[in-house]
């Protein structure tokens, strides 16, 4: 199986060629449109600030290339700011256009999860998988389903999309989107590429996945 991760300067790119490795998968990092446009499957992962990947992803031709593989029905799964980027818009140090793949807008999570929750969300949190089409990719036990977030923001989307939720405060009903899909794009909040056996059995998933 070979699947091509985006290359675009923003992504924890080694952390992800590592446990595509165990999955037995051969990873190609990449920045060429003309081979993302071309994948068999890709992995859009990130870290860091929007408006700047957004830039980056736009100058070279990523996006169209993306939206090229979307539109062929590739396998597509975003990572943390990979999910966000999928959004109609994020705010993040001003107002940045976003793919537009989902409905919905993404913010500081204090704006989503409300005042007095920790930001940035760092650790592992479990996540409450939504009945669907991605339901596949989570476990079926709540230790399963525990994974490793890093970030500052959140997406606010259509319910239809949410396919998993994590709850950050504590039994209080701070209640974030985890994980998002539609058609043969899946998102997740989340780092599978550092939650160990968890991360490991989503991107054994994604691998299988026929959407």
């Amino acid at each position: 199986m070979n699947v091509t991760v985006v290359d675009y300067g923003a992504g924890n790119i080694r952390s992800v060629e590592n446990i595509l490795d165990h999955a037995g998968a051969d990873a190609l990092v990449t920045g060429a449109p003309d081979e993302i446009a071309a994948a068999e499957r890709i992995i859009l992962p990130g870290v860091g600030a929007a408006g700047s990947a957004l830039a980056v992803l736009r100058t070279q031709g990523l996006d169209q290339a993306l939206q090229s593989a979307r539109a062929r029905g590739t396998p597509i799964l975003g990572i943390c700011l990979g999910l966000q980027l999928l959004a109609d818009e994020i705010e993040e140090f001003g107002s940045h256009e976003g793919f537009g793949w989902f409905d919905g807008h993404v913010g500081p999570i204090e704006n989503v999860a409300g005042t007095g929750i920790r930001s940035p969300h760092i650790g592992w949190t479990r996540i409450d998988p939504v009945e669907g089409p991605a339901s596949t990719f989570f476990g079926r036990n709540e230790k399963s389903n525990y994974f490793y977030f890093c970030h500052s923001n959140c997406l606010v989307t259509d319910r239809v999309a949410i396919a998993a939720t994590a709850d950050i405060g504590g039994g209080n009903d701070a209640e974030i989107v985890a994980a998002i899909q539609k058609d043969n794009v899946v998102a997740v909040q989340f780092h599978p590429e550092k939650s160990q056996l968890n991360g490991l059995r989503l991107i054994e998933t994604f691998l299988d996945w026929t959407p």
